[in-house]
């Protein structure tokens, strides 16, 4: 870090001074608390009930029946949830993570941090590692359960042996496809059920429309589908957890702006729980399902719940002695924020778009609802983007 022991800032000759001083002058910050403390043991509370009740309702709504969830509230959760994920990943963390290491902080202009661009190198590695890790968890599905990529294996088939039809038949009813989204309906499972469910309209009736979709799978694709998308979905809350703790504290720590990132931080952690949320109730949990994966929705839900409101205590209790913008919690936050950013990435634009939307044969066909869907993923880009110029 630069030295500035010797840096008088009321006497700077532009000409001759190393800009590596002045930068790391500006962004050198003092502990910001100023009171209030009744106003952010009550943000505490108030984010622990939004966060958890946000990411609980598209869980509840597939699960609890009597409650009978109108569709397209359950798609507008899943789908502006998804829009969401991805404004995240953009504004509220590769931004940050460029302000905090990025080549014009004081972090990237010292030392080793000052050779290299080093928040989309982290998030690069990331997405690579994302991907590479779903990769491997869908490859060892595939081969534990003997499925196939229909897609690849028609080709070679039909170059190689002439293929007939009954073969490609046969191997495209094995596709993968079927395993990477939960909420389509005409498939050839269940054709019949998808389209009563959605003549009915609500989540939870006799010919309930989100089972009813999750039955495109079928029954004997359900424990596949579950191992491939729970693993990649407990990478997403991973990064997502990583950039809530340092939302937490920075808002228990936060000094005039307080006042702004309370509401702004409230409204973001809840779009970011219905986005987590969203995205867990469209996993396909097997139907006889122990006890441990009975209880691991209700699990994960709290545990992105309780994150903000935890790291919110801790920034409560280090309120007079944190530096959120010392050379450490600099690093430690642009780091953070990289890998955040990278993983969320990956999931947002492979997992959330490109699965539900470009390369899932078996996506919806109404096209009134298609376009819902793609209004709510819009809207949730566009609003979390807004969110973006507070905090």
């Amino acid at each position: 870090m630069a030295d500035n022991s010797t840096f008088d800032p009321f006497n700077v000759d532009l000409t001759t001074a190393d800009p590596t001083e002045i930068i790391c002058f500006l962004n050198a910050g003092e502990n910001e608390y100023d009171g209030r403390l009744g106003a952010r043991i009550s943000a505490l509370f108030v984010l622990l009930v939004t966060s958890s009740a946000t990411t609980f309702f598209p869980v509840i709504a597939t699960r609890m029946k009597r409650l009978r969830i109108p569709l397209y509230v359950y798609l507008f959760a899943r789908y502006f949830g998804a829009g969401v994920i991805i404004a995240t990943a953009f504004i509220h963390l590769l931004d940050p993570a460029y302000e905090a290491i990025g080549p014009a902080s004081c972090v990237g202009m010292t030392g080793g941090w000052a050779e290299y661009t080093w928040p989309p190198c982290l998030a690069l590695v990331m997405v690579m590692f994302t991907f590479l890790l779903d990769f491997t968890a869908e490859w060892y599905v595939e081969k534990k359960y003997k499925l196939g990529h229909s897609h690849d294996g028609n080709v070679e088939n039909t170059i190689t042996t002439g293929g007939s039809d009954a073969d490609h038949k046969s191997h495209a009813s094995q596709s993968h496809q079927f395993l990477h989204s939960a909420d389509q309906d005409n498939t050839a499972a269940a054709p019949s059920a998808a389209a009563a469910a959605a003549a009915s309209g609500t989540v939870g009736s006799s010919s309930d429309s989100i089972d009813a979709e999750k039955a495109a799978y079928g029954t004997a694709f359900d424990d596949f589908a579950f191992r491939e998308q729970i693993a990649a979905f407990l990478i997403l809350e991973f990064g997502v957890i990583f950039h809530s703790v340092i939302i937490g504290l920075n808002l228990g720590v936060a000094g005039s702006e307080f006042n702004t990132l309370y509401p702004v931080i409230v409204f973001h952690q809840a779009f970011e729980g219905l986005g987590i949320g969203a995205r867990l109730s469209a996993i396909p949990f097997p139907r006889n399902p122990s006890k441990f994966l009975k209880a691991l929705p209700w699990m994960l839900c709290a545990a992105y719940g309780l994150t903000t409101p935890l790291s919110l205590a801790i920034g409560l209790g280090v309120r007079t002695t944190y530096n959120g913008g010392s050379f450490t919690a600099s690093v430690v936050s642009g780091v953070l924020d990289s890998i955040s950013a990278g993983i969320l990435l990956y999931t947002g634009l492979v997992e959330l778009l490109a699965r539900d939307f470009l390369f899932n044969p078996e996506r919806t066909r109404d096209g009134r609802r298609l376009l819902f869907m793609l209004v709510c993923l819009f809207l949730g880009v566009g609003i979390m983007a807004l969110l973006g110029k507070w905090a």
